[in-house]
């Protein structure tokens, strides 16, 4: 707005004023004010990121430890006590590549293998918990289809 306020103060006299104004018509308000304050770009990413991490938690619904598979409470209990697990990944870091879970820092998310009963494998079951103290967790997902959906555990239920 301002790029084009000072532009029709020149009285367009340049060539590059009346080519600026056009774009700028073209660009729309928005364009404009993106092409003249570089600083509202990072802002404006900021703003963005925020708001993933607002529709990401919406997204994800919750569910009461004590309404886990048997597996997922005992998991979460050996999350709590520091271990032991069962498998060798047990605690490795979840890099969160789908972006299904809020934005956080890497190192942030652990991921822990729920045994689903029957499979020759790890199987697609695992609650990823975060924090900056693996066993003092901040928050703790389930997913029972290999992170195609998580639902935010809630210790309390």
């Amino acid at each position: 707005m301002r790029t084009v306020q000072s532009l029709r103060a020149t009285g367009f006299k340049s060539t590059a004023a009346r080519i600026a104004c056009l774009v700028l018509g073209i660009a729309g308000v928005v364009g404009a004010s993106a092409l003249t304050n570089a600083g509202s770009t990072a802002a404006w990413a900021r703003t963005r990121a925020e708001v993933a991490d607002t529709v990401q938690a919406e997204r994800t619904s919750t569910v009461g430890l004590s309404e886990l598979p048997p597996q997922a409470q005992d998991v979460h209990r050996r999350i709590l006590a520091g271990g032991p697990f069962r498998y060798d990944k047990d605690g490795s870091v979840f890099g969160n590549r789908e972006r299904a879970l809020p934005r956080r820092p890497r190192g942030f998310y652990h991921e822990y293998t729920v045994p689903s009963p029957g499979a020759r494998d790890r199987g697609a079951r695992r609650i990823v918990c975060g924090g900056e103290i693996p066993q003092k967790p901040e928050t703790c997902f389930y997913t029972e289809d290999h992170y195609s959906s998580f639902r935010m555990i809630d210790p309390r239920h």
